[in-house]
């Protein structure tokens, strides 16, 4: 069994109108130093061992589903169940 964390964010340079305002309101906070924040998604993914590599099937269920790879980049952790 292994668990797959995946991190989906906007590309640097896309336009990330959550992340605007949280960052508005952090300043609205007093906390002046944070210069920017980005708004992303987190996915954890149970996979069972199979012949096929994890790597592989992580990458096309990102690519044709949990990210826009026009505007979105990812990047993915890959634990075992030892690991977790």
């Amino acid at each position: 069994m292994y668990f797959v964390k995946v991190y989906v964010t906007y590309k640097d340079s896309v336009l990330d109108p959550q992340g605007e305002a949280v960052k508005g309101a952090v300043h609205r906070l007093g906390y002046d130093e944070i210069e920017d924040v980005r708004i992303g998604k987190y996915f954890g993914i149970k996979v069972a061992k199979s012949d096929r590599p994890v790597e592989e099937m992580i990458e096309e269920v990102c690519d044709k589903l949990l990210a826009n790879v026009n505007m979105e980049t990812y990047r993915y952790e890959i634990m075992t169940s030892e690991e977790v």
